[in-house]
């Protein structure tokens, strides 16, 4: 893969710009300000050009603004790899948002591999930038078990052989003992629970067994066909990996239905596609437990999430205020005049600390206990319920991140692709809303002309 240099502007380009063929408002703010983003477009480039011994030799790939703008438009219209390319291929508009104008778009799976050569790193940085670009431009002041059958199988066939001497497909018989769990009702699972999942371990224990003793008989493959003899390899590497996956599974099982231990949720697997998913125990009746990451979240007055971070576990939500405040001051040089969150960031500490910080309005809840006349005044105040409805409305902007940027559930493989998607959402989010209060300066400026 060759990286591309910056693009020139053909005549082909030049006739769509002078028929008038122009972007949507949002959009053009947001490619106007990329314009003037030179940091951005470099940082971006040496990722592209990251692990390649010669980047200018090679098939070519995407320009950096080509892959940032493409990245973007990606999570502000929520598609996916082969819906954004169809789209840009079809649209001069966004042809020219994304800055292909007239050249040939290449396929979906070359915006894949570009895309996915950005490190959460680099899009972290790039965050910083959109609201350090945004304090200058006075737009805020920041006042405010089945993988083990299946590889084993597409083993074989790579091997060109019928069968794998000592392994047993069991799918069905674990699918069966699967469905009858589900169909319990809750007595049921008091009476027969038990000898079930007994049944469906044993069965798992056998898979996982047969497939290490075939792994073991065959040994590292031979041959002369050397990318099929590295494809066998690999698969034999992922059986290793599920089978270590499995054993782990197995063990959880056994101790927490068998035994009936209490399996703290760091030593648990709760998925085998992506072992590194967290329980996060969300305390509601509908939703009690839900699985994935939680995300922090930082917001400014007008909406720019200037703050984010995938965490790992379920950390109680007061441990995230005195780094982010430490944060806040290093980007804005001040501290915030007003903190507002949900009662699970209250303790003595956090408030001392926003105090020695010179918040001046502290809008977070007391959790539990009686309160004192004083503080009872306090969260009546006017400005106290002011904070509270500024935090409510942080709500929507969360809703927006979920529903309109695609944050609700990532698709990608790996913790790594995990942080990178919830960067992009929030990169492509903060970009929208800096588009809209350009777009307002300008209308203003026009109304005074006028």
């Amino acid at each position: 893969m060759r990286v591309a240099t910056a693009r020139q502007v053909t005549f082909a380009d030049a006739e769509l710009i002078r028929q008038g063929v122009c972007l949507e408002p949002t959009l053009a703010a947001i490619s106007q300000f990329l314009d003037t983003q030179e940091e951005m477009i470099e940082r971006v480039r040496r990722d592209l050009v990251r692990g390649l011994k010669n980047p200018d030799k090679g098939r070519p790939g995407l320009t950096a603004s080509q892959a940032l703008r493409s990245l973007v438009l990606m999570r502000i219209k929520n598609w996916d790899y082969r819906e954004l390319r169809e789209r840009i291929a079809d649209g001069c508009t966004l042809r020219q948002f994304t800055d292909f104008y007239c050249d040939e778009v290449p396929k979906h799976d070359a915006f894949n591999r570009g895309i996915n050569r950005l490190t959460p790193e680099t899009l972290a940085s790039v965050n910083d930038m959109v609201v350090e670009a945004a304090v200058e431009l006075g737009l805020e002041d920041a006042g405010k078990l089945r993988v083990v059958v299946r590889l084993v199988f597409a083993w074989r066939r790579r091997k060109g052989q019928r069968r794998i001497k000592g392994f047993r497909d069991r799918r069905r018989a674990a699918r069966r003992r699967m469905q009858e769990l589900q169909r319990m009702t809750a007595r049921q699972r008091g009476e027969r629970q038990t000898e079930t999942y007994r049944a469906l371990i044993e069965i798992a224990e056998e898979v996982v067994a047969n497939a290490k003793a075939a792994l073991d008989a065959t040994g590292k493959s031979r041959g002369k066909d050397t990318q099929a003899m590295l494809e066998i390899d690999a698969l034999r590497a992922e059986i290793a990996h599920c089978c270590d996956l499995g054993d782990r599974v197995i063990s959880q099982a056994r101790r927490r239905v068998l035994n009936g231990e209490e399996v703290p949720n760091a030593e648990k697997i709760f998925s085998i596609f992506e072992p590194h998913t967290d329980l996060i125990m969300r305390g509601k009746v509908r939703t009690p437990v839900e699985f994935g990451h939680k995300v922090f979240l930082a917001e400014s007055a007008i909406g720019l999430t200037t703050q984010y971070e995938v965490l790992d576990g379920n950390p109680a939500d007061e441990i995230h205020v005195v780094p982010p405040l430490g944060r806040h001051r290093q980007t804005f040089h001040h501290a915030p005049k007003l903190y507002a969150g949900d009662r699970g960031f209250d303790s003595e500490r956090n408030v001392t600390t926003c105090e020695k910080a010179a918040v001046k309005m502290i809008c977070v809840p007391q959790r539990g206990g009686g309160r004192t006349a004083e503080r009872e005044a306090l969260e009546k105040s006017a400005a106290f319920k002011k904070g509270r409805k500024f935090r409510a409305g942080g709500e929507g902007r969360i809703s927006v991140l979920f529903r309109g940027r695609g944050m609700k559930r990532c698709l990608a493989e790996g913790k790594l692709h995990f942080e990178l998607f919830v960067g992009a959402a929030v990169l492509a989010n903060n970009l929208m809303i800096i588009a809209a209060q350009l777009s307002k300066r300008s209308s203003r400026r026009r109304k005074v002309i006028h």
